[in-house]
């Protein structure tokens, strides 16, 4: 059992240490002098089993006791204290028990032996009641990070960096990072000893999300490695992917499946978080984006669908304004409806990107294909 002492006398903490290394049931996490420093650790580490007196400066045990009892998962409280006359008061608190002092070896045994036969049922049944995955469980990362079904709501992330984490582990689809390159990559900017700290808060924070979720079981952790197991799940970039591949021709008998393929692509991989060691893999994915919705444009004028079109050629500029072969595509556009004052604002506006961002003017192909549409309307 992880276990913390919180008392304001220092040689409490010498003698409880002393007398809980000869319980194999504990794990001692740390000892605390105040109860607020005490309360920060819990926010970040789980802890089984807390040892803390009740008559302490500024916040008593007793008090400290009734704030985790806002929680009903916390930790077991055990009050360690001279004063008889608090025994009510603990366990209106919802102690789990209360030792005098002086702490008696046999005694403390048989707190500890309850508790962790206690807490071994409690997570049986815990595990029993871990939320069911939904069949609509997704995961999200085009246009942000979100965990949910298809309603996409909005994720409540206890910190930005758990949320990294997870878009982090979810690109390396499954196989196994190790803890140092985890550091580098995503607390690089922090001392080692921080980053670490900071890991192992993150880790507890995605961990506790997935767990509402029904995810706890795709974190995977092993020999100081992570991974995460995307199998049965709907990650959005790994069905956007897959979709690229299968649909590289776009036709008649699958451009509805197509137009479906398109709406997953709800912005650039992790939105307006733009994180240094993944903007290979945004560039990327943006490029399949293009490369996609300029073939699916191409079925759709073929069959005549050009009001879709457009849509989504406007779209795919306002993604990247300098594509020239979307540009291209929506005069094409213009001039199937037979909109010649469409045409020739869409020519000219790209002939003003072109010369503001980057100082040139359309390319020989691009003022022939011009041409060509313009002569076609008469």
């Amino acid at each position: 059992m992880r276990t913390i002492i919180v008392d304001d006398e220092k040689a409490m903490h010498l003698i409880l240490k002393r007398m809980l290394a000869k319980l194999e049931e504990v794990e001692i996490m740390g000892s605390f002098t105040d109860t607020a420093a005490a309360f920060t650790y819990l926010n970040t580490h789980e802890v089984d089993l807390i040892f803390v007196d009740i008559s302490m400066p500024r916040e008593s045990g007793l008090e400290f006791a009734a704030r985790l009892g806002e929680n009903s998962q916390g930790p077991k409280v055990v009050f360690i204290t001279s004063h008889k006359e608090y025994a009510l008061s603990a366990f209106e608190v919802h102690a789990f028990d209360y030792i005098l002092k002086p702490v008696v070896q046999e005694r403390l045994h048989e707190t500890v032996h309850r508790a962790a036969t206690q807490i071994h049922l409690e997570r049986a049944a815990e595990a029993n009641r871990e939320p069911a995955l939904s069949a609509e469980a997704r995961i999200s990362l085009l246009g942000g990070i979100e965990i949910g079904g298809a309603q996409r709501i909005k994720t409540k992330w206890k910190s930005r960096k758990s949320a990294e984490l997870l878009g982090y582990l979810i690109i390396h689809k499954g196989r196994l990072v190790s803890r140092a390159r985890l550091i580098e990559d995503i607390f690089g900017d922090m001392p080692q000893k921080n980053a670490e700290i900071y890991l192992n808060t993150t880790v507890y924070q995605l961990r506790k999300l997935l767990h509402t979720h029904g995810l706890k079981t795709h974190l995977h952790s092993e020999s100081n490695h992570y991974a995460f197991n995307c199998s049965g799940l709907s990650v959005d970039i790994l069905s956007f992917e897959d979709g690229c591949r299968s649909l590289a021709v776009i036709n008649e008998a699958n451009l509805e499946q197509a137009m479906e393929l398109e709406q997953l692509y709800m912005g650039d991989l992790f939105g307006d978080h733009v994180y240094p060691w993944a903007w290979n893999e945004i560039e990327r994915l943006s490029l399949m984006y293009s490369a996609f919705t300029r073939r699916l444009c191409v079925a759709l004028l073929d069959k005549g669908e050009t009001n879709t079109a457009k849509r989504l050629l406007i779209k795919l500029l306002k993604h990247n304004e300098l594509d020239e072969e979307a540009h291209m595509l929506l005069m094409k556009t213009s001039a199937l409806q037979n909109n010649k004052d469409a045409l020739n604002r869409q020519y000219l506006q790209f002939a003003d990107i072109l010369n503001r961002e980057i100082g040139i003017p359309p390319s020989l192909e691009v003022k022939s294909f011009y041409a060509q549409l313009l002569s076609g309307l008469g």
